[in-house]
Parts: C-alpha cells; structure tokens; sequence
C-alpha cells in the first residue's frame, strides 16, 4: 500500500487549513450574532405581552385569594348568626330564633342554608303550618347541594306530615332506603315503613321490622318498648335480653313519674 505524503511541513497545506480555521470562526460568531438577534426581536415582540400575562396571572390570583377571604369571613358570620337562631329556639323562643334564621334560608352556602331551611320548617310544622312546612321539607329533599342527611332528614318529617294522606307504597319507596339497620334514621323510618306494610297487610314483613327496631339500641326506649308490643301482636319475637327489657320498662316507667310530677309541679303554680 502507497504511504500518504507527509504535507505537515507543506506551506500551501498550511495555509488552506489556518483558512479553513477562520471560516468556522467566523461561520460560528455570524450564527451567534444572528441567535442573539433573534432573541431579542423576539423579546421586543413579545416582551410586553409576556409581562401583561405575568402581570394579569398575579393579579387575578390576588383576587381569587381576596375574594376566597371575603367568602371565608362571610361562612363564618353567617355560621355564628345560625348557631344564635338554634339558642333561640332551644330556649323556647321561636319568634327570635326565626328573625335570625330567615335571613340565612338564602345564603349561598348550603352548610348554613339548608339547617336555616330545616329550622323555619320545624317552627312552622310546631305551629300546625303544615302547608308551608310540606313546601320548605320539600325543597330541602330536592336540593341537590345539601348534604344526603339533611335531604334524608327533610324526606322524613315530609313523610311523618303526609302520611295519613299517602299511600302505602309511596311511603314505602321513599322511606325504605333509611328504613335499614345502621342508617342514622332507621328507628323513624323503619317504623313508618312497617305502618305502612300493615297498611298493605303484609304483616310478615311489618312483624320482623318492628322487632329489628325493638333491637335497635340507639333507637329511644319508648319507641323501642312499643315496637317489641306491636312486633309480638304480629306473632314476631323481638325479645332477646328479658333483663334489658326489665331494665327499659323500669326506665320508661322513672320517666313517665317524673313527667307526671314536673307536670303537676307546674300546674300547682
């Protein structure tokens, strides 16, 4: 194989290489001059619609987390107003207990409005208001932003109002979801369910309710008592402790004496 001239030592060869060199040079600061044009042509273009998108971001977080504030104060004002309303009516007095509700039943937080709603139907239920209590009880079931206990709450006492003028089976659709062990209303709408199926006379599945509410231990003791007399009318054994039963009618018994006696105390004055 031929071995290739040395031109290390060739001026010409020399000369083409040094040239070579400066073109890249050369080639290399055009494109870094044209890099750093273009940048800021571009900074120029759009430098101040990128400050206008940086200034107006800032400005509107600003504003959400002003007007977050602003919602938060307004929950918490609202919350103490509906917290003196329930005092008011615990203290027995429902005219003042209503002027500090009424405001609320339109707030736009459902936490506060829809307990608002619930007192004002309670108050007009107490007063024998049935007309407007049934229409309050009914938007409550129907606002879908309030909490499933309260809607179920407002179904409930929308049922206990109506029941006399409804039928067997609609009481029964729209009861049976809470009429099951664990729910939070199950001793109510449990018993309003079985009513119901005696209505329909089907005590088989009217017996075997009453006993589960007898059962209930979170249920009260006088509704406990007079389910477990009713389940066993319908042939159904509701009784499984006899000393707990023993122990509830002495209860139930210590509660009606002391009635009877705080009853004639005040009669007495």
């Amino acid at each position: 194989m031929a071995l290739r001239p040395d031109r290390s030592n060739d001026p010409a060869a020399k000369k083409v290489a040094l040239e070579e060199a400066r073109q890249d040079v050369f080639l290399r600061e055009v494109d870094e001059a044209v890099r750093k044009d273009q940048v800021a042509l571009a900074a120029r273009r759009y430098g101040k619609i990128a400050l206008a998108v940086i200034v107006l971001g800032l400005a509107g977080l600003g504003g959400y987390l002003f007007w977050q504030s602003q919602q938060h104060a307004k929950a918490e004002a609202e919350s103490v107003e509906l917290t003196l309303a329930m005092d008011r009516l615990e203290g027995n007095q429902p005219d003042q207990a209503l002027a500090k509700a009424r405001p609320l039943t339109g707030s736009q937080f459902a936490g506060v409005r829809v307990p608002a709603q619930l007192l004002e139907a309670g108050i007009a239920q107490g007063r024998g208001e049935t007309v407007k209590a049934v229409k309050l009880y009914t938007a409550i079931a129907a606002d879908e932003d309030a909490a499933q206990p309260m809607r179920d709450l407002a179904t409930l006492r929308l049922v206990l109002l109506q029941f006399d003028t409804m039928k067997p089976e609609d009481v029964i659709a729209k009861l049976k979801p809470m009429a099951e062990p664990g729910h939070a209303f199950f001793p109510s709408a449990a018993e309003l369910v079985a009513m119901a199926y005696v209505e329909q006379g089907k005590e088989n599945l009217a017996g075997p309710l009453f006993a589960e509410i007898a059962r209930d231990k979170n249920a009260p003791d006088a509704l406990r008592a007079r389910a477990r007399q009713i389940a066993g009318l319908m042939g159904t054994d509701a009784i499984d402790d006899v000393k707990e039963v023993v122990d509830q009618i002495e209860r139930n018994s210590a509660a009606r004496q002391a009635a009877l006696q705080q009853a004639a105390q005040q009669a007495g004055q």
